[in-house]
């Protein structure tokens, strides 16, 4: 299940944060430390038809399990590749009539992969699955509430011959999957498509300013002989250079939030409290609320953010009908009165700029786009670390965009930045960084041909 060795990491005691990661050698930024297959991992409910239910790429066409009809797959290869994990649960959607919510489908491929392989399924996988936090005792009730729903519903779809499992093992399997659950992302990486459950990657503690990234390898199951195929995993990069003996962090919550509000969702999703520096010391907050160079007054500054924020209410609303013409018109309103008040980088308004561009695009009316992806970026570069997979990809939407628009130099010099990001946060091998090499292969030649057309003029 681990994909080659773990040399570079060691487990150790990281005190109150419990067992951690660190490097087991000095490592390199853009250097793998290491891969893994999941456990189990499931397609989000929203997506069952939209996704591969074996290597989570999101594609136009896709074909139906005859079987279940609930399953889909790229191709016969995928389908084929994904059997043993998928024939249990086949049998189960075709005993119950339909299938159950996806924390429901994960706890029972987990169950099903524990009774086939037991908790560990490979030599260097570090920890046993049943052996991770399940934070049960930690919940609220409304989430107890949840959980107990979930738990019931299992009850009716598990199906295992005779063996049957107390509720408080199940419960301690839903509490691991609560607090341990990593969400996978497209081929894109742009979208938020399913959650899988990857043993060592559990061990990695967070850092809301962290020295490696997470991402999802879809693998590649193209070519014509199956022996070079290559399973999804999830992949532990370096984002930077870290010593040997030094912890090995990824951040668990978007770094685009208050220091206030990550504490908090890290307490209420993960139960703890992050003492990192930036969250100590407050870092960048003042970026994420930070007025317009002439200064307003607090009073203002307190109007436009409750402005702002009901308007990203709107905004969402119209986003989520699917009325694009509605978000744009929003968007330029929200934008107008926001300007000689909030900077660029005041989170309300990165905001509006990130759906404003995404809305013009869909749009095609690129230029305008452009210039709000452009900003977008410049803002970024203020906020994220330099690495940073999600200042990587925001500058690739920002180099396509500028691309479309015909400002081709623009949108060059731009996907050599991202092709230089992503070259580190997701490695050579994935499918964006693939497809950025494509793309900036492409502008440099439109930019080549561009000058000896010019050339030839003069």
């Amino acid at each position: 299940m681990t994909l080659g060795n773990m040399e570079n990491a060691e487990l150790f005691d990281a005190g109150k944060k419990g067992r951690g990661l660190r490097a087991g050698r000095d490592l390199n930024a853009g250097e793998m430390v290491f891969a893994e297959a999941s456990f189990a991992a499931v397609v989000f409910d929203s997506l069952f038809m939209q996704v591969c239910h074996s290597c989570f790429r999101q594609q136009a066409k896709l074909h139906r399990c005859a079987q279940c009809q609930f399953a889909f797959y790229c191709n016969r290869t995928c389908q084929t590749a994904c059997w043993d994990e998928h024939k249990k649960e086949c049998a189960a959607i075709k005993k119950v009539g339909k299938a159950p919510n996806e924390n429901v489908r994960l706890a029972a491929r987990v169950l099903w992969r524990l009774h086939k392989d037991t908790g560990i399924v490979a030599d260097n996988q570090m920890i046993s699955v049943e052996q991770l936090e399940n934070h049960v005792s930690d919940l609220p009730e409304d989430s107890l509430k949840k959980l107990g729903t979930d738990v019931q519903s299992f009850l009716e779809y598990w199906s295992y011959g005779r063996k049957q499992h107390s509720v408080d093992y199940i419960l301690h399997i839903f509490g691991i999957l609560k607090c341990n659950g990593f969400t996978l992302r497209d081929q894109n990486g742009l979208r938020d498509v399913g959650v899988g459950l990857f043993p060592n990657l559990c061990l990695v503690n967070h850092d809301c300013w962290p020295n490696c990234s997470v991402v999802l390898n879809h693998g590649n199951q193209t070519a014509l002989n199956s022996a070079l195929h290559s399973q999804s995993r999830i992949e532990l990069r370096a984002l930077e250079k870290i010593p040997e003996g030094k912890e090995l962090t990824v951040s668990y919550v978007d770094f685009l939030n208050l220091s206030a509000e990550r504490k908090k969702k890290l307490k209420e999703c993960f139960h703890f409290e992050c003492t990192c520096q930036h969250c100590s010391q407050q870092l960048k907050d003042d970026l994420m609320m930070a007025s317009a160079d002439n200064k307003p007054s607090t009073e203002k500054l307190k109007e436009m953010t409750a402005f702002s924020k009901d308007c990203l209410e709107k905004i969402e609303k119209s986003r989520n009908e699917g009325n694009f013409h509605e978000v744009v018109k929003l968007c330029r309103e929200c934008l107008h009165q926001q300007e000689n008040v909030l900077a660029d980088t005041h989170l309300c308004k990165l905001r509006v700029l990130s759906v404003a561009s995404e809305a013009l695009s869909y749009q095609r009316s690129y230029s305008e786009a452009a210039e709000y992806a452009q900003r977008m970026v410049n803002a970024y570069m203020k906020l994220y670390q330099h690495n940073s997979p999600q200042l990587g990809l925001a500058t690739m939407r920002a180099g396509v965009t500028h691309w479309q628009a015909g400002q081709t130099e623009q949108g060059h010099s731009m996907i050599c930045q991202a092709y230089g990001i992503l070259m580190v946060s997701h490695g050579p091998n994935h499918t964006v960084t693939h497809n950025l090499e494509s793309l900036r292969m492409q502008t440099e030649m439109e930019l080549k041909k561009k000058k000896e057309e010019a050339a030839a003029l003069s």
